[in-house]
């Protein structure tokens, strides 16, 4: 049996009870320092940073760990074989691209889990008020970079012609290129939404044709999960959003409103005035809305009726405030209408249409 591994490792020796002992006791004795020892000591690292506040250390702390533990039990078994066999296995030349290979994947596998934890809790990386988009997108960025540099790692122990790979690589990405482009536009859109920050994960958007309207829920390489308002997840390939104009609705700070009035043309026209006059003053003691911008005028002649336009802004992005303080105006407006004995006349349009925009 032993002479059948000579050709791996040719100063090997069979093992003598005292040798399988020996190897039994290192096993046994690592996995209790590891589990009993280090183990309790990183958890105990990691609550430690996280009551001082630095939350990313403690990430990095603990979940690095299953990493570092296989790195470790991969040793103890290098080391427990060495004594069983009497042969320094970590000296053995045809032993060691393997055994250094097994350490770089250990060592990029921690970077590829710490990576993966914060793909699924953005929230807990600490980037400043933009995270939200920046760090899923570049995250699943980060895990593609971690696992090219991995294997081009490993394949640089064993020697293997990078160059020529590489050659190879580049010559069929050209081909590649012109089969996959529409998928390149969408990952280079991605790119460009991510640097552009025109939102982030949780914002209201909507497109400037109004056909996208909902709550971003994530953004991949690909595409960006909008969640529309009747609870629907759309997939909308991050190509078509940066060739669009997107407005964010959530973080507008005012919204517009504005309507019309068509009043028939044998009122009189001094009461019209008093009406405009009335629902002007009207408009700006509302308490939602801003008084710097205000219109209440004619703006319209026809030869049966004129047109009233009625435009203001509510400080608020709320809809629902906003739909308020619109039914306050235009219960005032009915009001005033009567006061001043104003008739509004059928038109082909509403009588009063609305309009909200950006």
């Amino acid at each position: 049996m032993w002479d059948s591994i000579k050709w791996l490792i040719p100063s090997v020796k069979a093992p003598t009870w005292t040798d399988g002992l020996a190897a039994i006791l290192i096993a046994v004795v690592g996995l209790v320092i590891l589990f009993l020892v280090i183990r309790p000591i990183v958890m105990k690292s990691a609550k430690f940073l996280e009551k001082k506040q630095h939350p990313v250390l403690s990430d990095i702390t603990k979940y690095t760990f299953p990493a570092f533990r296989n790195a470790f039990i991969f040793t103890l078994i290098l080391t427990a074989l060495s004594m069983l066999l009497e042969v320094w296995l970590f000296d053995v030349v045809k032993l060691q691209n393997f055994i250094e290979s097994v350490y770089i994947y250990f060592i990029f596998k921690a970077l590829y889990d710490i990576l993966s934890f914060y793909l699924r809790n953005p929230a807990r990386f600490e980037t400043g008020e933009n995270q939200d988009i920046l760090t899923p997108f570049f995250l699943r960025i980060s895990k593609v970079i971690i696992m090219v540099i991995a294997m081009f790692s490993i394949a640089s122990v064993w020697s293997f012609n990078l160059e020529g790979f590489l050659t190879a690589i580049g010559l069929t990405g050209v081909a590649l290129a012109f089969g996959i482009r529409e998928t390149l536009a969408h990952i280079f859109g991605g790119m460009s939404v991510a640097l552009d920050k025109p939102f982030q994960i949780g914002d209201w958007i909507m497109t400037g044709d109004g056909k996208i309207d909902g709550t971003v829920e994530d953004i991949n390489l690909r595409s960006t999960i909008i969640q529309t308002g009747d609870k629907g997840l759309v997939y909308i390939p991050n190509s078509y959003l940066v060739n669009r104009p997107i407005y964010n609705l959530t973080k507008r700070e005012q919204r517009k409103i504005e309507h019309y009035l068509f009043v028939s043309s044998e009122n009189n026209e001094e009461n019209v005035v008093k009406f405009i006059n009335a629902l002007h003053e009207q408009i700006a003691l509302h308490p939602k809305t801003l008084k710097n911008i205000i219109h209440v005028a004619m703006d319209e002649l026809r030869p049966s009726s004129c047109r009233i336009i009625v435009r203001y802004f509510v400080n608020t992005n709320d809809t629902l405030e906003m739909l308020q303080a619109k039914q306050d105006v235009l219960f005032a407006a009915k009001h005033l209408m009567a006061q001043y004995e104003i008739q509004l006349i059928e038109t082909q349009q509403e009588q009063f249409v609305w309009n909200d925009t950006i």
